[in-house]
């Protein structure tokens, strides 16, 4: 009989446990304007919830997570090493911002490749990556698209290694945590690109645009994205007490939001009862799954940006609103991922007139968007 009452009364805790989390998946859906989003089990594979999951979005530099799973793919199987030169093209170094400005003929290694890539974003360093294993970028582009299709992302096409917007290029967030899901269990070897602090060339640091890594309990990184069409993206990845799980954010406002919208998901998913929810592979398609959908207008625009720019303190830090994203309160830690030395081209002086005056190949820093 008191074996009964426990019984009775630990059904009722698992009840209301799990109407939390209903609670919480509902408060998910009204969040934002039905940006897609999800929250997937790396253990179960199963899809703790979701929102949107099929609906077409610009990948943006989330596109990169395909590209290092072709490098990863090439340095298990031996064809590669992280030492294996990469050498910028005059193709690569011609790539639009976010980028390193390396001229043609830079040389580095793979690992600092990677590095660049995945935490400083860098587009330069994608094309010089893709053309290092495929010998051209359109080579490289038709391996990932094939790797896609093998995968089973049915709704994700790639048009180049960086995510620079372009028709034809676009994803899903289904597709995504499903490229997110095998990285983490075909590599575990590689899974410390993703959560560094930040890199640096050995002349300037880079932090890692991720304001999870080491601001969120158990955060291990993964990777983010901007262009005006998609908003801004975000897949992350967190462990905890033995338990992991990979969310995914397409279409927030701003940094700040793709961060508290990650934050949310990734608590959800760590404290929520192990075992529920279907399987990812099982998730059947639902909504809009035609139309590859363009947030321009709503991102890039001056009461976008105004509104952004009001989400910042004094100091010029943005205000973080999830209370499971604590301050930073040391400097992060930099690993180098620079050129090797010797191989940087030396810059090519003209000289005009009698006074021999000297004009060095410098490019001109262009700085990041405030957003």
């Amino acid at each position: 009989m008191q074996d009964d009452r426990r019984t009775r009364r630990a059904a009722g805790r698992l009840s209301k446990t799990v109407a939390a989390v209903a609670a919480s998946i509902m408060a998910l859906t009204s969040v934002a304007a039905a940006n897609p989003k999800m929250v997937v089990d790396v253990k179960t594979g199963r899809v703790i919830a979701h929102q949107e999951a099929f609906r077409k979005w610009y990948p943006a530099s989330l596109t990169k997570l395909m590209t290092a799973y072709i490098a990863f793919s090439a340095m298990k199987s031996g064809k590669l090493s992280p030492d294996t030169p990469v050498v910028f093209s005059k193709h690569a170094s011609d790539q639009p911002a976010s980028k390193m400005y390396f001229k043609p003929g830079s040389k580095l290694t793979l690992d600092s490749a990677l590095k660049l890539l995945l935490i400083k974003s860098a587009n330069d360093v994608a094309v010089a990556i893709a053309e290092t294993i495929g010998g051209t970028e359109g080579n490289f582009v038709a391996q990932m698209n094939a790797q896609a299709a093998r995968l089973g992302m049915s709704s994700t096409h790639f048009i180049n290694p960086n995510g620079l917007p372009g028709a034809g290029q676009y994803t899903t967030a289904r597709d995504l945590a499903l490229l997110a899901l095998i990285i983490k269990r075909e590599f575990p070897d590689y899974a410390s690109y993703f959560s560094l602090e930040g890199v640096t060339t050995g002349k300037k640091n880079y932090a890692n645009y991720n304001m999870l890594v080491g601001r969120f309990e158990g955060a291990d990184g993964m990777k983010t994205g901007f262009i005006c069409a998609s908003g801004f993206n975000q897949v992350s990845s967190a462990k905890r007490d033995g338990r992991q799980v990979i969310s995914v954010v397409l279409g927030s406002d701003s940094l700040a939001g793709r961060t508290d919208e990650s934050a949310e998901l990734l608590q959800l998913g760590l404290t929520s009862p192990a075992g529920q929810g279907v399987s990812l592979a099982s998730l059947a398609p639902y909504g809009d799954t035609l139309a590859v959908n363009d947030i321009s207008k709503e991102i890039c625009n001056p009461k976008a940006a105004k509104v952004r720019s009001e989400s910042r303190d004094e100091a010029g830090r943005m205000i973080i609103k999830s209370p499971y994203v604590r301050e930073m309160t040391r400097p992060p830690v930099y690993s180098f991922a620079g050129l090797i030395p010797g191989t940087e081209p030396v810059a090519v002086a003209e000289t005009k007139g009698k006074g021999g005056s000297e004009m060095a190949n410098v490019p001109i820093p262009i700085p990041r968007p405030a957003f």
